[in-house]
């Protein structure tokens, strides 16, 4: 298992955390950020393989910001696959 920490550009989360092994993320952590969506999120994403995540939130906005917490997780997990 390996844990990925990663700080999000552009959104209210001040940092994202995930275990990943063997591509399927295992759990999420947030710190900062809506505490109901991002709650709600962390609960769907561990059993997922990372390109499903991926292809799921890229490109997600919030309101008029050009990003959101779910396309910086997209972000993320592109970071560490393509390490």
């Amino acid at each position: 298992m390996e844990t990925i920490h990663f700080r999000p550009k552009g959104v209210c989360a001040q940092q994202f955390e995930f275990d990943v092994e063997n591509g399927v993320i295992l759990a999420m952590r947030f710190r900062g950020g809506c505490p109901g969506n991002l709650s709600g999120i962390s609960k769907l994403l561990p059993g997922m393989r990372i390109d499903e995540v991926i292809s799921r939130l890229e490109g997600v906005t919030c309101g008029f910001k050009p990003t959101s917490c779910p396309d910086q997780i997209s972000r993320a997990l592109k970071e560490y696959r393509d390490k």
